[in-house]
């Protein structure tokens, strides 16, 4: 049986291990964690989701505490509309993250920053613009546009110097999400440099409805392989979602694909924005304590552990500080939701809401465990300590074993 370095990804004159580790947001997959990945050959992803907040935590910028300051007034006020980014500071969030990491980077890979496009910070195309210009301003190698895939992104940076430099990326979970996508950015005359087919068991946000069970990753990466060929286009395809095993990657390569997008596994990496003791509820996971229910105020289902704090959890809205997920009329069904239950328990110091959470600061605290179906797995990649807790590993060691393991063997850390 072939392993994953029997095969190379090829974009543009560069030969890669095919081996990418997902955008994880909000600061799950750090730096450090992606600067591995570029090291050993291969694709490493950050995340620009809640940009100022992630730049606050690691470089001691003060743009969340600035915002909250000038939007103070609002806080009681059911009505967001007027919270407003400044287009000048997510630009030097931006900036800085990117920038910072790329001054970092070593060896022969490509570090990408994936791009939660449902993000709409209550001005979606201006704050969209600004955060595609300053990631390639500040030297990204590419971009993946994720998580409400907009059909007009490459429209708004077609003017940029970088715009056929940069590599960019879409995901998608379906072949009709792919052809709306290269029918409206046809107009522009670039074509993605590749594809992620994000599957049903992936982690956080899915491209599915709560029908996700009857999809199924292997037959959708077919369908959009047989149609590229019928269009004699040729765009490198990256199946993600379940995809465990150095085996199990190479079986997709061995079927066509360009590389495999991967990243329950590296949650418990040493280098992942987890906290420790997250991790360990990750380590700790069983099949039964995962769930995929409709809580996101994006409309999207999200696969999570069932145990996260953030569920349930009715704590005011934080959108005169965070306010990444307010539409274009500054409104955000967890607003909706946390009134309807402050409204029917009048007097009450804390209600609960059930149906729909506080993403933004439930992220930004690490309350809300996102996951992939096979989390529960993941005990199996390491060695339980005689405190009772699991081993961390490197995210050297997870990548290496996808890159050299055969079948569905995993290697144990030493």
């Amino acid at each position: 049986m072939k392993r994953v370095d029997d095969f190379r990804l090829k974009l543009g004159n560069k030969e890669l291990v095919p081996v990418v580790i997902g955008g994880m947001g909000v600061d799950i997959s750090t730096a450090d964690l992606a600067l591995e990945a570029a090291r050993l050959g291969g694709v490493g992803h950050i995340s620009d989701a809640m940009v100022n907040t992630v730049t606050d935590r690691r470089f001691d910028t003060k743009f969340v505490k600035d915002k909250l300051k000038q939007y103070k007034f609002n806080v009681a006020n059911s009505n967001k509309s007027v919270v407003q980014f400044d287009l000048g500071q997510l630009a030097e969030a931006t900036k800085l993250h990117v920038g910072r990491t790329m001054d970092r980077k070593h060896g022969d890979g490509l570090i990408l920053v994936n791009c939660m496009e449902k993000l709409t910070m209550n001005a979606p195309r201006e704050t969209l613009k600004v955060r595609l210009e300053a990631a390639l301003d500040a030297g990204i190698d590419g971009i993946t546009l994720a998580a409400g895939l907009h059909l007009g992104s490459f429209g708004l940076i077609e003017d940029h110097p970088r715009f056929r430099d940069a590599k960019l990326g879409i995901i998608v979970s379906s072949l009709r999400a792919l052809q709306l996508f290269l029918k409206k950015s046809a107009r522009t005359n670039r074509m993605p440099d590749y594809i992620v087919i994000e599957g049903p068991l992936a982690g956080g946000h899915l491209g599915f409805g709560m029908d996700w069970a009857k999809y199924d990753l292997a037959t959708i990466v077919a369908e959009i392989r047989q149609y590229l060929l019928d269009e004699k286009l040729d765009i490198p395809l990256i199946p993600a979602g379940g995809i465990f095993t150095g085996g199990d990657a190479a079986t997709f390569l061995e079927n066509g694909a360009a590389a495999v997008q991967v990243a329950t596994r590296f949650t418990v990496a040493k280098e992942c924005g987890l906290p420790d003791n997250v991790k360990q509820k990750y380590f700790e996971a069983n099949e039964d304590g995962i769930e995929v229910n409709m809580i996101s105020p994006t409309g999207y289902p999200m696969r999570m552990l069932s145990n996260s704090p953030a569920i349930g959890d009715g704590i005011r809205p934080n959108c005169e500080a965070y306010g990444y997920l307010l539409d274009a009329s500054g409104n955000c069904s967890y607003i909706t939701s946390y009134n309807r239950e402050v409204a029917a328990h009048p007097g009450a110091r804390r209600v609960s809401v059930m149906d729909k959470t506080c993403l933004c600061t439930q992220m930004r605290n690490f309350e809300l465990w996102t996951c992939g179906h096979y989390t529960y797995r993941l005990k199996d990649t390491s060695r339980k300590q005689e405190d009772g807790t699991y081993q961390l590993l490197t995210a050297e060691h997870i990548f290496k074993d996808y890159q050299f393991s055969t079948e569905g063997d995993i290697a144990l850390p030493e």
